[in-house]
């Protein structure tokens, strides 16, 4: 294999067009969180280069929404696990003293 082969990133075609190629960008995502609109600077997404069809890295888009979680950062109840009840045995056999 040459080094120019090295070199050649994987062609991905256009799910939408099936003309383009996917090619790897960084744009600025726009997302709603309720009534506010967030922007997120050089954010990797894949770009057709005919249609211009999106498509957002899964990684990313997963670390964003952990992100912008509305209990990020806020501490998580540990809700304590108790052990059930103790039960006896009613058929165990019982120790025998001697006395």
């Amino acid at each position: 294999m040459s080094e120019i082969e090295n070199t050649i990133p994987e062609l991905f075609p256009c799910n939408e067009c099936h003309a383009g190629v996917l090619q790897p960008r960084h744009i600025t995502y726009f997302t709603w969180l309720g009534s506010e609109l967030i922007s997120v600077p050089h954010f990797p997404a894949w770009i057709c280069d005919v249609c211009g069809r999106r498509e957002y890295d899964s990684k990313a888009v997963t670390w964003l929404n952990m992100i912008l979680d509305p209990n990020a950062g806020k501490p998580t109840k540990n809700r304590r696990r108790t052990l059930p009840p103790y039960r006896t045995q009613t058929n165990a056999p019982r120790p025998i003293h001697d006395c």
